[in-house]
């Protein structure tokens, strides 16, 4: 820069560095939302790239001040994601600096990733694959010198209704009664059939389209984001994740895994909690699962949490 520019730079008017004359009411929180920011994320020993929209804000704790810098934290956040993945000490350090930058008016510091997180997921059979998209929110928070970092995840399943699957079997027990039962005996060729009949198979089971949305602040130990391992988990304690690519066979077994894995919102809660409460990183966490009756017009939901002193609240 020239002497000229910085002339000019300087004769540039500042609204926002001007000082109040009387003091103010102070801001929790003041910043920007809906920054669009290519990020590289640490997710174990893998580095993904994704598409992320950020909220940052410091508070305006000066009473005096008229604002805050807001292109400071938009160079700061631009300046971390160009030099290096993210990882939970790039966050922490992302953090620190924002409140360095605002060290004359601020206390607090909050920035926070969306995106969505693209796994290729392999059929359940075939030999084909495609891809799985799960929305993630990346977290973090320094307050009162404390900082604390929050992964959220979200996770499709299908849960098939243990009830509804009871009653079909007593549809499908008392069609076998009316078209055998003056029969005396039935050979296994014909009992099987029948059951490969729509006559035979007269009612099915209802199931629906779930979500379990993860909330976990991380334990202050780890040094990535368990993003896929916190989505297999999930995956794989619930048995019925949502498919990509589907040939018959898949679907076939798709079928299989449902009629195995019965469950009500109840079942699915108590399976997820218990995998949770056992993986060491996570600090605490919040779960809402949500089944999509395909019966109701409403849908069933459960929320739980780890259930620790100053934790998280069961809050729907």
């Amino acid at each position: 820069m020239n002497k000229a520019e910085r002339l000019t730079l300087n004769s540039m008017p500042d609204v926002a560095g001007h000082e109040l004359q009387m003091p103010q009411n102070t801001l929790e929180w003041v910043g920007m939302s809906g920054i669009h920011q290519p990020l590289a994320i640490k997710d174990g020993a893998r580095v993904a790239q994704v598409q992320s929209k950020v909220q940052i804000y410091v508070d305006l704790g000066d009473e005096r001040a008229k604002g805050i810098h807001m292109s400071r934290l938009y160079l700061i956040l631009d300046e971390h994601s160009e030099t290096r993945p993210l990882t939970t000490a790039g966050l922490k350090l992302l953090l620190r600096s924002m409140l360095e930058s605002h060290r004359e008016l601020s206390g607090r510091a909050f920035v926070q990733f969306d995106f969505d997180y693209y796994l290729r997921r392999s059929a359940l059979v075939s030999e084909n694959s495609g891809w799985n998209g799960y929305p993630v929110s990346i977290r973090g928070e320094l307050i009162d010198g404390e900082i604390s970092l929050e992964l959220k995840i979200n996770v499709q399943y299908s849960s098939t209704c243990p009830q509804s699957a009871a009653l079909a079997r007593q549809l499908i027990q008392q069609q076998f009664e009316a078209d055998f039962g003056a029969s005396g005996q039935v050979s296994v060729e014909t009992v099987n059939e029948w059951l490969g009949s729509e006559q035979g198979i007269v009612a099915t089971p209802h199931s629906q389209r779930s979500d379990a949305w993860i909330l976990v602040r991380l334990d202050h130990g780890i040094e990535h984001f368990p993003i896929t391992e916190l989505i297999d988990t999930v995956e794989e304690t619930l048995k019925t994740p949502v498919q990509t690519a589907v040939k018959r066979e898949d679907e076939q077994m798709f079928a299989l895994l449902n009629g195995q894995n019965l469950m009500f919102i109840e079942d699915a809660g108590r399976k997820l909690k218990d995998a949770l409460e056992h993986d060491g990183r996570l600090a605490d966490f919040w779960v809402r699962i949500e089944h999509h009756e395909s019966l109701h017009a409403h849908d069933a939901v459960g929320i739980f949490i780890k259930g620790v002193e100053g934790g998280y609240l069961p809050k729907p």
